[in-house]
């Protein structure tokens, strides 16, 4: 059976490029702005500022034919498979980021900087939930 995804958004970065863009969403890279389309907006609700939250989002431009590359954090050049590094490149280029919320206006959070294109297309936002600690 074929899925069927609806995107809820897309994501505000600086970033033009892969090679622009930070290995992960790390807190030191800044910051960027989920935009969530406004009939979602409601579903924004209970989420609060200084919170934490779990990204689904597509990497729209994604080659799905490599299973192996170099990760960029990689000081010997090791090629991987892509199951174990964090490559937009995938056959299913689902990608995931845990974030902290710094602020919700409406329809707009801006957020730990992410590690995607400027207008990356978003999938979902879950609450984070440690489970390794519960």
């Amino acid at each position: 059976m074929p899925a069927k995804l609806n995107y809820i958004g897309h994501i505000k970065t600086p970033y033009q490029t892969t090679d622009e863009c930070p290995g992960q969403a790390r807190p030191q890279n800044g910051t960027s702005e989920i935009i969530v389309d406004k009939e979602y907006a409601s579903a924004l609700k209970g989420l609060t500022v200084g919170g934490q939250i779990q990204l689904l989002y597509w990497f729209d431009q994604a080659d799905r034919s490599v299973l192996k590359a170099v990760p960029k954090w990689s000081e010997v050049n090791e090629e991987r498979g892509v199951f174990s590094i964090r490559s937009p490149n995938r056959p299913n280029p689902i990608a995931l980021s845990t974030v902290e919320i710094f602020s919700i206006d409406e329809n707009v959070m801006t957020v730990t900087a992410m590690d995607c294109l400027d207008g990356t297309p978003l999938l979902d936002i879950k609450p984070y939930l440690n489970q390794l600690e519960s």
